[in-house]
């Protein structure tokens, strides 16, 4: 008599055996060559981000230059910016800036918070970098005025116009601390930071991997950002190396708040300064309807010269106390935590994406 199993399975010679799970596969090598532990790598991200932007920039350049032709350059001569060529110059190439970052947070699946707008503590940091910077360049000022190489010749505007171009040309400078803080420490400085955060961490395993990333970047896009003023009639190497050296200390005020907020109030309050109130060039650039006139004395490298202020090389002190400014007036924020500031999750989860650990 046949027993049940013998029924079910006639060939008692068969032997089964349970169903062994079968390992996941890994991700393709074209999936590794594009995609990190933290999504989209930061080299693709950057040459995406650079393709939109140029080819977005390059269709408003050939506009506006057919619409508001730039001011003709001289060899010694400072350039007078007309208002109208301010803004169109500033808010033109800044809308660009906002739309290709939002383009790639959307790609990248990240807040458009992290690149340096996200600040709950926005307004305070914005005056109070509107208030140091015009501090500090009224001290340089006052330091270039007592010691004879900068004198002041007649005051140019009076009554109404007085508060008309000085509100008109505030809220130009605002543009160009947006534009300027925005382009060169906002996404690009994110992204830089983040790949390079990847390679020290790759490289030498250590928990200094996103300090390392961040300052690297700063100092490389810093380099740029003063090399990017060459081009400014009236520059001096002074001049450019204040502008280098100036785009650290933004980017010490980014590290310490996490945000770009006060340094976009600086360097508006400063270029305002500068340029209207003062009536001195601007990196070597001047602006139409400025209050004073004014003419530098003395040797170019110490008085600045064609460059303003900025050329002179008691800029120095001046970037320094700055500096010193930030560090005993702006608290440790979470940009600084670098430990933190861009976290390599495991290839598990290579969905999430690293974030600031303010947000």
């Amino acid at each position: 008599m046949n027993n049940e199993s013998d029924t079910q399975f006639p060939n008692n010679n068969v032997t089964l055996t349970p169903a062994e799970p079968i390992p996941p596969t890994g991700p393709s090598t074209l999936h590794r060559i594009f995609i990190g532990n933290d999504g989209l790598r930061a080299g693709w991200s950057l040459l995406i981000f650079i393709a939109i932007f140029a080819a977005l920039a390059f269709c408003a350049n050939r506009i506006g230059h057919k619409l508001y032709p730039p001011p003709p350059k001289t060899a010694n001569t400072p350039s007078e910016i007309s208002p109208s060529f301010g803004y169109v110059a500033e808010l033109i190439p800044f809308l660009i800036t906002v739309l290709v970052t939002w383009i790639m947070s959307k790609i990248e699946r990240r807040p458009n918070s992290v690149y340096g707008f996200g600040d709950s503590r926005m307004l305070s940091h914005f005056f109070a970098g509107l208030a140091w910077g015009i501090i500090c360049l009224s001290l340089l000022i006052l330091t270039l005025l007592k010691s004879g190489l900068l004198v002041f010749d007649s005051r140019l505007l009076f009554g109404g116009d007085i508060l008309r171009y000085g509100a008109i040309w505030l809220f130009a400078f605002f543009l160009v601390g947006l534009l300027e803080e925005y382009l060169t420490r906002g996404y690009v400085l994110y992204t830089l930071s983040r790949g390079l955060a990847g390679v020290y961490q790759w490289a030498f395993k250590t928990r200094h991997s996103a300090a390392l990333g961040f300052w690297t970047s700063a100092v490389i896009l810093s380099f740029l950002f003063g090399f990017g003023h060459k081009s400014n009639p009236g520059e001096s190497p002074i001049g450019l190396l204040s502008a280098g050296l100036a785009s650290v200390v933004f980017c010490l005020s980014l590290w310490r708040t996490g945000s770009l907020w006060w340094a976009i109030g600086l360097h508006t309050s400063w270029d305002w300064g500068q340029s209207f109130l003062y009536g001195v060039p601007d990196s070597g650039l001047m602006v139409q309807h400025h209050l004073l006139s004014n003419h530098p004395v003395g040797k170019p490298i110490l008085s600045g010269g064609t460059a303003g202020p900025e050329g002179s090389i008691f800029i120095l002190a001046i970037l320094a106390l700055i500096a010193v400014v930030i560090v005993f007036t702006l608290p440790k924020g979470q940009y600084g935590r670098a430990s933190k500031a861009f976290e390599i999750v495991p290839p598990s989860s290579q969905s999430s994406l690293p974030q600031f650990i303010s947000h």
